[in-house]
């Protein structure tokens, strides 16, 4: 049966969907030889498909791995930077960083710390950035200045950004300090700075950023101490049956 090209390569753990996409754009993708376009169908049984010449297949997908990692300041969320600047994938050995189509589930931006998934659970990653799901994940905000009741509200309700409204969110107050506030803040969406881009739109800039959790998976592991900024750990199985749940439910 014929597939388009970018899923396949997802099925088989050499990138996301999205990361496939670009892998064809750069004319790194070939079957049969030929060099892949988007939307290119393929039959896994009986093309050959190479990425960078080397020949990919269901039978050499590496083992599905699943990490959690506490990105730090200045860290990209990417596999490779243009820039050069320093990479999550950086952060991991090089057992994890060679031949095994790891990549980040979404991004923080460079600015930002906290938890991030990293997998190479293709499918995985396709349903869990897909703007129709809607996994939840908390934020530890320090704001500057003193946000009052009324614009918490409107946070809570959904603001409009490029002429659509954002979800609605929970908001509540943490800490309260001289100059600035500690906010928490869940989100079922994940639009490009979002949370930077509405606290600067209601007139309170966010002064830091760190995200503490994703759906019921924490930078502290059940049972377990907290990760380190720039630490990394295996999913409990508990939390890869969490991610795989929500996949199911999806469909």
């Amino acid at each position: 049966m014929e597939e388009r090209l970018q899923k396949v390569l997802s099925q088989w753990g050499v990138a996301s969907r999205r990361q496939a996409e670009e892998m064809i754009r750069r004319s790194r993708v070939r079957v049969n030889g030929d060099l892949a376009h988007l939307g290119q169908k393929v039959d896994p049984q009986r093309d050959t498909i190479t990425v960078d010449d080397k020949r990919v297949s269901a039978v050499e997908r590496p083992d599905l791995v699943y990490l959690l990692l506490h990105k730090g300041v200045g860290i990209v969320s990417t596999c490779h930077d243009p820039q050069g600047r320093k990479t999550v994938l950086d952060l991991l050995p090089a057992q994890l960083r060679s031949g095994q189509g790891i990549h980040p589930v979404g991004r923080l931006d460079a600015d930002s710390t906290g938890a991030l998934i990293l997998t190479n659970d293709g499918e995985l990653t396709y349903w869990l950035t897909h703007p129709r799901h809607s996994i939840p994940k908390t934020y530890r905000v320090l704001v500057e200045g003193h946000p009052p009741e009324s614009v918490l509200r409107m946070w809570r309700q959904g603001v409009l950004l490029d002429e659509k409204k954002t979800r609605p969110a929970q908001v509540q107050i943490i800490d309260k300090f001289a100059s600035a506030t500690c906010l928490e803040i869940i989100l079922k969406e994940g639009r490009n700075r979002q949370i930077r881009r509405v606290a600067q739109q209601l007139g309170y800039p966010v002064l830091k950023l760190h995200r503490t959790a994703i759906g019921s998976i924490q930078l502290q592991a059940p049972g377990g101490r907290c990760l380190r900024e720039g630490e990394y750990r295996h999913l409990e199985e508990s939390e890869i049956r969490f991610l795989q749940k929500l996949k199911a439910d999806s469909h």
